[in-house]
């Protein structure tokens, strides 16, 4: 699949302008992000690309920035060479797990090591909310549990559960690319029970799970939780994140019409991670 690339330069260029716009390219379909100290570089498939769309978020009067912004495809084969460029480093969460890629030799040792081709999916550790996730998960008991992985990415999040003892793991992406990423990195991280699935929400059926894991945009959290709360055990946990912490009371306010219980919250850089539990 070919891609577009945007870079985008603010005026002013400030944390939470970044933040803002990083949010409003995710609502018109913008994937992946990097950030350089002068730039952020924004990725979507090349079919899915309109020239329109972001000139007129560009000029719309409700962001109090400007930003102006230059296109480039980009190829297949150039993706790793990207993320190598754009310094995926290694990285250790909460002391205890390492990720890294492929193509590193020089890296710390950790609990837990996870080995991930990121290829044109999300879920490489570096971004607030996949390293929110996985200190959660590192908190959990996941001997002998079932778990759903709503929105994969690259599989970062259900490799780290089968890891950590989990019976049986189902991963969702309702992008292909995204499904044979994590397909790939089970292969790579030898993970034999996870079953990496193409669809969405109506996957779920009338499967149940002990622990459902959902770093998805705010809008499709809040459209899916009623699926995710009749999935989900009694006793079991949500987790959920992809949304700043000044979107925490709608996703709270939606889990209580639904039964379930805001157990525990973390946040990092205005992200924001909730545990929610089943009453």
């Amino acid at each position: 699949m070919e891609y577009t690339k945007v870079n985008c330069s603010l005026q002013p260029d400030t944390e939470i302008n970044r933040e803002i716009l990083i949010a409003e390219l995710g609502d018109i379909g913008y994937e992946s992000f990097t950030e350089t100290d002068e730039i952020i570089e924004s990725y979507i498939p090349s079919n899915e690309f309109s020239r329109d769309k972001i000139f007129n978020l560009s000029h719309n009067n409700y962001l109090n920035f400007k930003f102006h912004f230059t296109i480039e495809t980009i190829p297949d084969e150039n993706w790793n060479e990207i993320w190598e460029k754009n310094y995926f480093i290694p990285l250790i969460i909460a002391d205890k797990c390492l990720i890294r890629a492929p193509f590193h030799h020089d890296f710390p040792h950790a609990e837990y090591e996870i080995v991930i081709d990121p290829g044109m999916a999300f879920g490489t550790g570096n971004h607030e909310t996949t390293s929110l996730m996985i200190s959660e998960i590192l908190e959990e008991q996941l001997a002998g549990k079932i778990v759903l992985d709503m929105g994969c990415g690259t599989g970062i999040l259900s490799i780290l559960a089968s890891m950590k003892g989990a019976k049986s793991i189902t991963a969702i992406d309702i992008d292909q690319w995204a499904v044979n990423s994590a397909i790939e990195n089970s292969k790579l991280n030898r993970i034999e029970n996870l079953e990496v699935l193409f669809g969405g929400v109506e996957l779920i059926q009338d499967n149940k799970y002990d622990f459902i894991y959902a770093n998805i945009h705010r809008n499709i959290l809040l459209h899916d939780m009623p699926q995710y709360c009749q999935a989900l055990n009694r006793g079991g946990e949500l987790i959920m994140s992809g949304f700043y912490l000044s979107d925490l009371v709608s996703i709270e306010t939606r889990a209580k019409e639904l039964g379930l219980q805001l157990v525990r919250y973390a946040e990092m850089l205005n992200w924001a991670v909730g545990v929610f539990t089943s009453k």
